[in-house]
């Protein structure tokens, strides 16, 4: 066959797939979409399982060390599909599903109790089982589903196929991440002029220093931090200044002048060119932010919300 024989074939074979396609074969396509979707979810279990054993790291996304919502969040992004990075996020994420009906790939959420808010999930793989970061075994592991019966809070279906999962994943997450945002600042607000004490202790709320401030407003919203503000820096996404968004964590250096950016610092965007933190006299209070030293001493800025 020659080339032009060859080019002339294949454009043939195109128009007439193309004709096909255009001549109603809708049922195909769906069918072809749906099994899109299967496969996608079998994908995210298979990655769940792929990753027993790794090491359990708080907050963490993968690729090396897992969070609890974590490894959710880095499953599905293998698969193209961004979720949320929080439990309480993802608690909210897709649609709900009964403990009877759970498949592979949806997410499982659990307590210690069985009642209130979820304290750790996973991935539902099939058979019965699910694969989660552990912070009691300090890495990732595979349990029985049915054993868990009296933990079990809930699960959500992420992809679903009468549904985009990409567009409307992205979307819930994006809503859920606001509504978190606005709980850790209203969590805040009301603990407005409570006094600063360097070195609080995390058990307390009659006084605060900056990183018990808000490893707490955070933890009141099912968000867990480490208790000083150089390992908050650790955890999260970096984002830049432009990108600020409402609930960003900022780290700041001593003072403008400062030489070392030795985090010693940390405040809660909350939006409009405010900061809401704690130091000195006033204790938790609000802060401009914009063209203020607060803004000339930043080191970095963190996203735990997301």
């Amino acid at each position: 066959m020659t080339k032009r024989d060859w080019v002339m074939k294949s454009t043939v074979a195109v128009i007439l797939s193309t004709s096909l396609l255009m001549g109603g074969q809708v049922g195909q396509a769906s069918a072809a979409a749906s099994t899109s979707v299967t496969q996608q979810t079998e994908e995210v279990a298979t990655i769940a399982k792929s990753l027993l054993g790794k090491p359990y790291k708080s907050q963490a996304t993968g690729p090396s060390q897992f969070g609890s919502a974590g490894l959710a969040t880095y499953a599905y992004q293998q698969v193209g599909v961004k979720i949320g990075s929080t439990i309480s996020a993802l608690y909210k994420a897709g649609t709900k599903v009964s403990q009877s009906k759970v498949e592979a790939g949806d997410l499982v959420f659990f307590s210690t109790s069985g009642s209130g808010s979820p304290a750790f999930m996973g991935i539902y793989i099939g058979n019965d089982q699910f694969v989660y970061a552990s912070e009691g075994a300090g890495k990732v592991v595979l349990k029985t589903f049915s054993a868990y019966d009296k933990k079990f809070l809930g699960a959500r279906r992420i992809l679903n196929e009468s549904s985009n999962p990409s567009s409307n994943s992205s979307d819930s997450s994006r809503k859920s991440a606001t509504d978190i945002a606005n709980q850790v600042i209203k969590a805040g607000e009301k603990y407005l002029g409570t006094k600063y004490k360097y070195g609080s202790s995390s058990s307390t709320t009659k006084t605060f220093d900056c990183s018990s401030f808000t490893q707490r407003v955070f933890k009141e919203v099912g968000i867990t931090l480490p208790r000083d503000s150089r390992q908050q820096s650790t955890v999260g996404t970096t984002v830049s200044k432009k990108n600020l968004q409402k609930g960003d964590l900022i780290f700041m250096k001593a003072s403008v002048n400062s030489s070392s950016d030795r985090i010693t610092h940390v405040a809660i965007y909350a939006g409009n060119g405010k900061i809401l933190h704690t130091y000195g006299s006033p204790g938790v209070t609000y802060s401009k932010f914009d063209g203020t030293n607060w803004e000339k001493r930043v080191v970095k800025i963190k996203r735990v919300i997301q």
